[in-house]
């Protein structure tokens, strides 16, 4: 029996002026402002928006529901996740349960760094491999796990 064989690629994208995107790459139904970069083995999922001036590195794994600001840097590997498996076990397909990650402006998480959906203020630095776990409004440099104000 043969698999289904799905394409990755770049469909329904609305981009701004002057962005550069390495493939191979996965990004649908989203919007990316001007002057941005995307690096490859990049996955960018639909309803997410990111602003103008900013680099996503390589292996980023962008899902639903995540809005980036402008002047972001998104290191190497970094994980957003909209699912809290607040039944024990992930969603399965019920949207309803996901929840919106929030980025600031001038904003840069580290590489390998996991955010989980919260909001993070502007001109603030993830260290690489933090997991943020809860909303940050102060600005500032935030390690560990989890993530803590240095």
């Amino acid at each position: 029996m043969s698999p289904k064989i799905l394409e990755i690629g770049i469909k329904d994208v609305v981009f701004g002026e002057n962005i550069t995107v390495i493939n191979p790459c996965n990004i649908y139904g989203c919007e990316i402002g001007d002057n941005t970069f995307i690096g490859p083995f990049v996955e960018i999922q639909k309803n997410v928006k990111i602003g103008s001036s900013c680099k996503i590195q390589s292996h980023t794994f962008i899902c639903e529901l995540v809005t980036i600001g402008n002047d972001c840097f998104i290191g190497h590997g970094v994980m957003f996740i909209n699912d809290l498996f607040s039944e024990g076990g992930p969603a399965r397909g019920d949207k309803t349960k996901w929840k919106s990650t929030s980025i600031g402006n001038n904003v840069s998480i580290g590489s390998n760094a996991t955010i989980l959906p919260i909001s993070i203020c502007d001109n603030t630095v993830i260290g690489a491999g933090a997991v943020v776990t809860k909303d940050i409004t102060e600005p500032g440099v935030y390690i560990g796990n989890p993530a803590k104000k240095l």
